[in-house]
Formats: C-alpha cells, sequence, structure tokens
C-alpha cells in the first residue's frame, strides 16, 4: 500500500511529549540525548516536565518537535524494522516538520537538523517586534476566498490620507475549510472583521508570539538562506512534498531554496495531500506529537487510511498495521 509518512508542526507540542518514549525504549532516549548535546541545553527536561512557556517558546518548540519526530522514527526502525527510507512512497512536513521529514529521508543528520531549528525558530522570533504581528485562523472558508479578505484587510483607510498597505495573506491552508491568515496585527484584525461579514463560520485571533508564514518573515529567511548555504545536504532517498509548492522535490539545491522560501510562504497543506494521493498514495502516517496532521487528513481525504504514532501504544498498533 503507497504511503507518505507526515511529521507535524508548531502547535502539535504538550508537556510531556517523548517522556514515555524515553522510559520505554533506548533508541528515543538516544535522540533525545543527540539533541540535548547538539543544543548544550537539556531541551528533553523541558518536553518531559515543562514548563508550558519554555517548550512554547518557538526556539524551544521548533527543535524539540523534530526530536520527538526522529525519536518515534528511529524506534519503528530499530524495534520494528520500519524504515521509512523502505516504506515511503514520500515524506511530507508541516512547516518545520520538514525539517523532519528531510532528516527521516536521510537528507539532514539529527544534529544538523537540530541546530537549523534552534537558528530557525529565534529568527523567527526576533523578525518581527513583540506586538507588531498576529495570526488568526478562519473556519469554513477556502483558501481563495481567504486571500480575497486578506487583500482588502491589507489596505488601511485614512480620511484625508493616502492609502497604507499593510502585509496580510494566507499562511497556511490546512484544508477542511481551516485557513490561517498572518501578518500586521492591524491588517490581520481587519481581516478577522471582515470575515465575518463574508460568511465565515468562525474567525478568530490565535495566540502565537510571530506572524508566521508571511512577507514580515523576511529577514529570519535570510538567516535560513545563510545557514542553508552551509548546511551539507544529501539527497532524501524519499521524494519530498514541499510546503510551498505541493510537489515533489529530491535535488538538495532546490530543497535549500524552497525551505527559505516556506519561511515567508503559504503552506499549502491541502494541495500537498492532493498531490501525494494523485501520486498514488493512499495511507497516511504521522510521526511524532499529537495528532492535529491526522485530524487534517481526514478532512482532506477521507477514504485514505489515516495512522499515528507518538507513543509506545501508539507505536505497537502502527506496527501491527503496517
Amino acid at each position: 500500500m503507497p504511503t507518505a509518512f507526515i511529521f507535524p508542526g508548531q502547535g502539535s507540542q504538550s508537556v510531556g511529549m517523548g517522556r514515555d518514549l524515553a522510559a520505554a525504549f533506548a533508541a528515543a532516549r538516544e535522540v533525545f540525548d543527540e539533541v540535548d548535546e547538539t543544543l548544550g541545553q537539556r531541551l528533553s527536561k523541558v518536553m518531559f516536565e515543562g514548563p508550558a512557556e519554555a517548550l512554547t517558546l518557538t526556539e524551544n518548540a521548533q527543535p524539540a518537535l523534530m526530536a520527538m519526530s526522529l525519536a518515534v522514527t528511529r524506534v519503528l526502525a530499530q524495534e520494528g524494522g520500519v524504515h521509512v527510507a523502505e516504506r515511503a512512497a514520500l515524506v511530507l512536513g508541516h512547516s518545520l516538520g520538514e525539517y523532519s521529514a528531510l532528516a527521516a529521508a536521510g537528507a539532514l543528520s539529527v544534529a544538523g537538523t537540530a541546530k537549523l531549528l534552534r537558528l530557525r525558530g529565534a529568527a523567527m522570533q526576533a523578525a518581527v517586534a513583540p506586538g507588531q504581528g498576529a495570526m488568526a485562523a478562519l473556519l469554513g472558508v477556502e483558501a481563495v476566498v481567504a486571500a480575497e479578505i486578506c487583500a482588502e484587510a491589507a489596505v488601511l483607510k485614512r480620511e484625508g490620507e493616502p492609502d497604507l498597505r499593510q502585509v496580510v495573506q494566507v499562511a497556511n491552508d490546512n484544508g477542511g475549510g481551516q485557513v490561517v491568515i498572518s501578518g500586521h496585527k492591524a491588517a490581520v484584525e481587519r481581516a478577522v472583521e471582515i470575515a465575518k461579514t463574508r460568511g465565515v463560520k468562525r474567525a478568530m485571533l490565535l495566540p502565537v508570539s510571530a506572524p508566521f508564514h508571511c512577507a514580515l518573515m523576511a529577514p529570519a529567511a535570510d538567516r535560513m538562506e545563510e545557514a542553508l548555504a552551509d548546511t551539507l545536504f544529501a539527497a532524501p532517498v524519499v521524494p519530498l512534498i514541499a510546503n510551498v509548492t505541493a510537489a515533489k522535490v529530491t535535488a538538495p539545491s532546490d530543497i535549500k531554496r524552497l525551505l527559505v522560501a516556506q519561511v515567508t510562504g503559504t503552506v499549502r497543506w491541502r494541495e500537498s495531500i492532493v498531490a501525494a494521493m494523485d501520486m498514488g498514495v493512499d495511507r497516511f502516517v504521522e510521526l511524532g506529537a499529537g495528532r492535529v496532521l491526522t485530524g487534517l487528513g481526514k478532512r482532506i481525504a477521507p477514504d485514505a487510511i489515516a495512522l499515528n504514532a507518538g507513543t509506545p501504544a501508539e507505536i505497537e498498533a502502527l506496527l501491527k498495521a503496517l
């Protein structure tokens, strides 16, 4: 059965993640220890014990979620003989999850991925001053309508003054009528109000620390371009469907370019899942914390098989299913 392994992004983290894995499997402990040593921080302690405020920090959440996904990947390989490189037709990752997917597919080492995600998280957090940006979720709307709402909200009209354009754009097309927008706080707030007049089922600001995946992240994209240029990539043994193109990619030079574009670009998750299905995939397996992508996948592709693994019990069930 053609299978795509998928890897979660920011928002899937929770205090306690990975603790049971570390207790049950030496392979998981090895990954957590390697990330801790690479970062010079007991990130695993933050994952296992919190506090939530520390885990939610972007510079911690991103490498932590990668560590969780790669711990599950290594346990599946060492304990169950299930190797992503051998069992996957494709890999996909949501935002930072692309880095996890690439590491699982052999393009990056665990240590190299941890360094990149620590830098990525810090750069994204620093790109916009606190309070200047915002993100909002629009529910019950298609991405094309959300883009129209953003275009209208981007123009700030002031009587007697020239119109001022602000940034607000589609950050994530998650599927199932769920679209996330991002940009200047005032423009995002205007978009929320406009959405309510357009029959959008629900529109709400999100409790995030920065406006991710929009043009305001340009300074972070510049930082990542420099870092990625100095990072050795191998060609992944399994093709990646890239967030910003919803198309298959394998060449390291193209992957680097798309990872830079992803910082300011839209995560086209709905289109990526549809593209995978068009390529013959009929089973999606989420590896790592939570089951956010599993839930989205059921709405985008209700006829596909959706599985997930992030705990010892879930790993056991997944090994039986595979």
